[in-house]
């Protein structure tokens, strides 16, 4: 064994026999791992935010069931309510079909969808996840509020979409598009 390495390795066998240097080191492990474990966490994360992302199925115009890295997830659209379809006990609701057939073909006919989460509200009360949908690089919640087949949820201004997607509703409102005029 060279010198140094046997320095090294005696200076350890005398911190393993001090207690109080034995716990630190312990300590230190511990910390090491947890860390390690952490950070293999977090870049699962990451990995699900890098949204390779298929359909698996429509439920409705806002929301939809997705394979995201192999796992199928209930995804509820951000900052967005479209009329019901589906909801048991609720007749169907005025364009909710139209929302539902659109929302079903962009998916469908989609080259890419890409998943985008507000940090501060990721799911829901139902355990639903909450992101923005797009769909070939558009915004899905944009689109679906420009033909009127939407309306905006209550929702924080500072949320990363909020100006693009109150302007949408305002032009389907000054158009009397969809569920703002029955055009």
């Amino acid at each position: 064994m060279h010198r140094s390495n046997l320095k090294v390795f005696q200076k350890t066998i005398n911190v393993l026999k001090n207690k109080k240097l034995r716990v630190v080191l312990i300590l230190v492990i511990f910390s090491i791992f947890i860390i390690n474990f952490s950070h293999q966490y977090i870049n699962e994360h990451i990995v699900l935010d890098s949204n390779q992302v298929t359909l698996s199925k429509c439920v409705d115009g806002d929301t939809a069931h997705f394979y995201i890295n192999g796992k199928n997830v209930k995804v509820r659209f951000l900052a967005i309510d479209t009329p019901e379809t589906v909801k048991p006990g609720t007749p169907v609701q005025p364009y909710g079909k139209e929302a539902s057939e659109f929302t079903s073909n962009a998916l469908k006919n989609a080259k890419e969808i890409r998943l985008e989460y507000e940090e501060s509200n990721k799911i829901d009360k139902y355990n639903r996840t909450l992101a923005y949908v797009f769909v070939d690089g558009e915004l899905l919640q944009e689109q679906l509020l420009l033909k009127g087949y939407a309306k905006m949820t209550c929702l924080c201004n500072s949320y990363r979409y909020s100006s693009i997607l109150n302007a949408a509703e305002r032009k389907a409102k000054e158009n009397k598009l969809g569920l703002w005029g029955h055009k």
